[in-house]
Formats: structure tokens, sequence, C-alpha cells
């Protein structure tokens, strides 16, 4: 079974060195302002690269799809350029990383969204018994009570669509 495991795989054009996937981990390490993954992002990851596949942490496709503090987006070209710095200090060590991307719709707070909006998802229902992590504007670090998101519309879809289209691209360049 070790033997297995530790053998290459072949996913679509990429030959893994083995079947070992790093699942995905949220750490609350980009750097501020920006949500930008930095240096410790790629020290977090060169250090997994012995792994087959990492997964990496879950990437906001825009500040509307933020549900942690701390957490890197894949929406600016600041974010762009930090993920390349990352990815390219893994594939330094002969590793192999693709990005989960993420909105995460109700599991949010008016903290975390610009200019304090309510978070959106598919209907005005709370996450109840649910918390996300947060800065307070004092400072302080905490997990909190999602709030009551606001309802899309039906129009918002293709934008919501549109985001993740825009997220892909930047992941891939």
């Amino acid at each position: 079974m070790l033997k297995k495991l530790l053998s290459p795989f072949q996913i679509g054009p990429l030959t893994l060195p083995n079947r070992v996937l790093m699942a995905p981990l949220t750490r609350s390490r980009a750097s501020q302002p920006g949500d930008v993954p930095s240096e410790l992002n790629a020290l977090y990851y060169t250090q997994r690269a012995s792994a087959g596949l990492i997964v990496s942490e879950a990437t906001q496709i825009s500040r509307q799809g933020q549900g942690y503090a701390l957490t890197p987006g894949i929406y600016t070209d600041a974010q762009e350029a930090g993920w390349k710095d990352v990815v390219q200090a893994v594939h330094a060590e002969n590793g192999h990383i693709a990005l989960q991307l993420w909105h995460v719709g109700r599991i949010s707070h008016s903290l975390l969204q610009e200019n304090g909006g309510a978070p959106v998802a598919p209907s005005a229902l709370i996450a109840k018994n649910t918390q996300c992590f947060v800065i307070q504007p004092d400072g302080k670090a905490e997990n909190v009570a999602t709030e009551t998101p606001r309802a899309l519309a039906l129009e918002e879809m293709p934008g919501i669509v549109a985001q993740y289209r825009q997220a892909a691209v930047r992941g891939k360049r």
C-alpha cells in the first residue's frame, strides 16, 4: 500500500511524484492591506512541496466572497503577483499546487465586506451557530457570529460567474 501511495500518478497533463494530496487549510496569513499572499505563504507551501499535489487554502474571488480575515484573494494585481511568487517557490522545490477558489456566500460578516455591506447569498437566511474570523475596528482578531445575508438578485449571478472566470484566468497566469 505504501509503495503505491508513493508511486507517480498522472492527472491530466501533470505527472505527480506521488499520490499524496495536501488538503486545503485556511491559514489566515495573507499580508495586509489587500489580502496578498506573502513570503509566509510561500514558505508554508514550499515546506510541503514534497506532496504529490498541494491544494491551496481557499482563495476569494472577490472582496464580496471573503468570509475570514487575512485570507488571500486572487482578484487584484497584487494578489495575483503574490500567488505567482508562491507558485514559483513551490515549483522551485519540484512541487505541484492547485488554487482553490471560493465565494463564501452567507458565511461572512459586514466587517469583511466592502463599505461594511451585508454578505450575499442565494437567500437571506443566516447560517445559524456559525462563526467567521474577523479583525474588529480596534484591531482585535476574533471569531464572531455570521450575519444575515442579503439575497442575491437573479441579475447578480452572471457577475459572480464572471468573478470565478476572472479568478481562474488570474490563477492560470
